[in-house]
């Protein structure tokens, strides 16, 4: 098995109760899976991100950057085919694909959810892998380029997993973060923590939370939870 793989797989998944949960257990496997130093700080501090403050801020923050339009999408056939009719030969082509390698889709998500492709790469073969990351490579690029120029540090935390994708696919992006950037993540950090003095509220849908449906559902929902909870505490 490919862990980095493995591990990027995980930090593009919807960050829900239980992805919090596992956070200190992907925190130990990236520092022991072989990334290079740039790469291993940059997941280090999504890792940490992901870990503080409001569960709903976090959740609000994945919607935001990847279900709300295409430019930034996690469904790699919306960059190319958009809701044409070529999409549909395109996921069932990616299907044969996984099933050809023995790889059993347990979830509902589509063949094309970048998170699924990568679980797939990781213990795929490695030229099958190598094959699928290439083909998939000028996408990532641009996904990662879109995420950079939001200029957020939720965006470029999740920046820092695409440009390690492409590092397994050895491939550059075309913008990294400059230190400048890495500090204001970290102030970030520090502000998130310092401001974060209730108890966690973990949130999720009662479906697969990996839903694009179930999670447009939860972006509507997440303004009235936040007022209801600070109303709660003003009484």
């Amino acid at each position: 098995m490919n862990k980095r793989l493995a591990i990027l797989s995980t930090l593009l998944r919807y960050p829900d109760e239980a992805l919090r949960a596992d956070l200190p257990d992907v925190m130990a496997a990236i520092a022991e899976a072989g990334f290079s130093e740039r790469d291993r700080r940059a997941l280090e501090r999504l890792v940490r991100r992901l870990g503080s403050g409001d569960p709903l801020d976090r959740q609000e923050e994945f919607v935001r950057l990847f279900d709300r339009g295409r430019s930034t999408s996690l469904h790699l056939f919306e960059h190319v085919h958009g809701d044409t009719r070529n999409r549909g030969p395109a996921m069932v082509e990616l299907a044969a694909v996984y099933e050809a390698n023995g790889f059993a889709m347990t979830g509902r998500e589509l063949p094309d959810y970048l998170p699924l492709v990568l679980e797939f790469c990781a213990v795929a073969p490695p030229e099958t892998a190598a094959n699928l990351l290439a083909q998939a490579g000028p996408l990532l690029q641009q996904i990662h380029a879109r995420l950079m120029a939001r200029g957020l540090p939720s965006s470029r935390g999740y920046a820092a997993v695409l440009a390690a994708v492409l590092s397994e696919a050895r491939l550059a992006p075309a913008t990294l973060p400059t230190e400048a950037n890495d500090q204001a993540d970290e102030d970030d950090l520090a502000a998130i923590d310092a401001a974060y003095e209730d108890q966690p509220v973990v949130f999720g849908p009662e479906s697969d939370p990996d839903q694009q449906g179930a999670r447009a559902k939860v972006a509507a929902m997440i303004q009235r939870l936040r007022a209801a909870r600070q109303a709660a505490a003003r009484t």
